[in-house]
């Protein structure tokens, strides 16, 4: 694995996705182009064997294992290098676009929480702010694009997640092999490789779960370690002449409890907000978008990137093609946290405050692993 040892400087500018190159949208479609054809110059070279193993560990960006390299042996003994991730890098929006291969442009689930005619959509609990959102947006019909090319291949993932609302939008037609202890991951690799399955998905969220309840430090490092056994369990029960590998939907931020409220005079020109923390989306009362994206830049601009609707689809930061529907989804004004803060929503709350959280663009959340090696046995 490469390893950079780069000094941190500040970040002036936000860490665009690379589309059209080394992206997580480009893994499916390269793993299950057809015999023959080679892998993109981005993909480790490894990565090409007649059965491949794809497992997605959420939350673990390159900058936090790089840091930490010491603790995951068999990760750094992999060969690879960081890719981007989607925008926003929030999990809905990313974990669709790779087993999707498009971009959130173009299959629609554009964030954490969207404007779907005028409700917000909780898109992981496909949820309101009162109610489930199944009858009156149909996942199917939200995210209508199939994932893996069309085919159906094995996802080995939590087994509370197989009938999820968000499970149907973006693993709809998969043969769901749930597991409920982490350890059952690296049995069911290897039978379904011994089944003669020539790509296997699988998933893996204990990092993102840690980073966001206790942030860095001794759970997040143990959690870390963890991963790494796992990963050196599923290879050891893979055949040499196959191949596994590692990316993740996002990298994480520590912010702690620095949340930031909007300003009092900015919300007056808001009439509701979508998003999350770290790229809050402000949907601004008729006729004041212009006055908001000012006052926005005025309040908030030393902490974040303050764009508007119209800067983000030009500049491509959800893909180069984007539908009105799909617009429609998006707010006015972003604030898209550079500094580790978050942007306080009072009706995107949880059951605690998460310590490190995504959805920006910065390194720290942008940048994510793509690493490969064949099997042990």
């Amino acid at each position: 694995m490469i390893v950079t040892d780069k000094p941190v400087l500040p970040q002036y500018s936000p860490v665009l996705p690379q589309y059209s190159g080394a992206n997580i949208r480009g893994i499916v479609p390269a793993l299950l182009a057809p015999r023959g054809v080679p892998l993109p110059r981005w993909m480790p070279p490894s990565a090409a064997a007649p059965q491949v193993v794809l497992l997605v560990i959420d939350g673990l960006g390159w900058e936090q294992l790089q840091a930490r390299v010491h603790l995951a042996p068999t990760l750094a003994a992999m060969e690879g290098s960081p890719i981007t991730t989607v925008a926003p890098s929030t999990t809905a929006t990313a974990l669709t676009s790779i087993v999707s291969g498009l971009t959130p442009a173009e299959h629609g689930l554009i964030g954490y929480r969207i404007d779907v005619g005028g409700e917000i959509l909780n898109v992981l609990r496909w949820r309101g702010d009162r109610s489930d959102l199944r009858r009156s947006h149909p996942p199917r019909d939200l995210q209508p694009y199939a994932p893996f090319l069309g085919e159906s291949p094995p996802v080995i993932s939590r087994a509370d997640l197989e009938h999820s609302a968000f499970t149907e939008a973006h693993l709809r037609g998969t043969r769901q092999v749930g597991w409920r202890s982490a350890s059952s991951i690296s049995v069911e690799v290897s039978r379904q490789l011994a089944a003669g399955e020539r790509f296997v998905y699988a998933y893996y969220d204990g990092i993102d779960k840690t980073a966001h309840e206790r942030g860095f430090g001794d759970y997040y490092d143990a959690e870390l370690a963890t991963v790494d056994r796992l990963v050196s369990d599923v290879l050891d029960r893979m055949p040499s002449d196959s191949s596994l590998i590692i990316t993740a939907d996002h990298g994480q931020v520590q912010v702690g409890d620095n949340i930031v409220k909007p300003a009092a005079a900015l919300l007056q020109m808001v009439r509701i907000q979508s998003g999350e923390g770290r790229f809050r989306w402000l949907h601004a009362r008729p006729g004041a978008q212009a006055e908001l994206l000012a006052s926005a830049n005025e309040a908030h601009g030393q902490q974040a990137w303050v764009v508007s609707r119209e800067q983000t689809i030009d500049e491509g930061w959800f893909g180069p093609v984007m539908s009105a529907p799909v617009a429609s989804r998006l707010g006015d004004v972003a604030l898209v946290a550079r500094e580790p803060v978050t942007f306080f929503d009072p009706a995107d709350s949880g059951p605690y405050e998460l310590v490190c959280r995504h959805g920006s663009l910065t390194s720290a959340e942008m940048l994510v692993p793509l690493l490969a090696t064949r099997g042990h046995r």
